[in-house]
């Protein structure tokens, strides 16, 4: 895996996961794993974190696991070394690309605009992420910016669900979502993973 195109055809969801304990993230990737899914986006939105990266990095190779929510050099930096194959910004600074661009990985730099698309762009960038989706216009935004920028490709994330997911999926620009709700908080926290298994097979098939 080498670019953020090689990111977007993982899976056509990219499973956005928020832990409060790393002890969780190895039982969620493998329910994940179990359902079709290949590929997990980790989030840095709570200190368990980088160790839930380097427990499932370490101990369920059958998925590809990144860092989400990447929003300054140095978590780039902390990410890879915690064995991340990809990282996810929600928006992109120069200063960020710079960074998440020095750490060798593939990563997916967040936009909202047509201007923002157009300056990563400029970078040789053409997958990005599209953050928030639903807010920022959703599927017919997306539509509408495939029009003057049809080489970019997106993963729109921010209010896709297993309803509005196939609209999305059926752009040319699309090719994955972004879902939080493959691992809903409750099951979690209730070790419920064969819900999140069953789910995982649900959004698995999407495509």
């Amino acid at each position: 895996m080498k670019t953020g195109h090689d990111v977007l055809e993982l899976s056509p969801v990219l499973p956005v996961v928020v832990v409060d304990d790393a002890a969780d993230a190895v039982p969620l990737a493998k329910a994940l794993v179990a359902g079709g899914i290949r590929a997990i986006e980790l989030t840095l939105r709570t200190p368990a974190g980088l160790a839930a990266i380097e427990r499932v990095a370490a101990e369920v190779p059958e998925i590809v696991v990144g860092a989400g929510t990447v929003v300054t050099p140095e978590q780039a930096r902390q990410a890879a070394d915690a064995g991340s194959a990809f990282l996810v910004t929600p928006g992109c600074t120069d200063r960020l690309l710079e960074a998440v661009s020095g750490t060798g990985l593939p990563f997916l730099p967040g936009v909202s605009t047509v201007s923002e698309a157009m300056r990563v762009a400029e970078h040789g960038i053409t997958a990005l992420k599209f953050f928030p989706a639903e807010a920022s216009g959703g599927a017919a935004y997306l539509k509408a910016l495939g029009g003057p920028l049809p080489q970019l490709r997106f993963c729109p994330t921010g209010g896709v669900t297993v309803q509005n997911a196939p609209t999305y999926l059926a752009l040319s620009t699309v090719g994955c979502v972004g879902g939080t709700w493959l691992t809903p908080k409750d099951a979690v926290a209730a070790g419920d993973f064969g819900r999140i298994e069953q789910l995982a097979r649900e959004a698995a098939a999407l495509r």
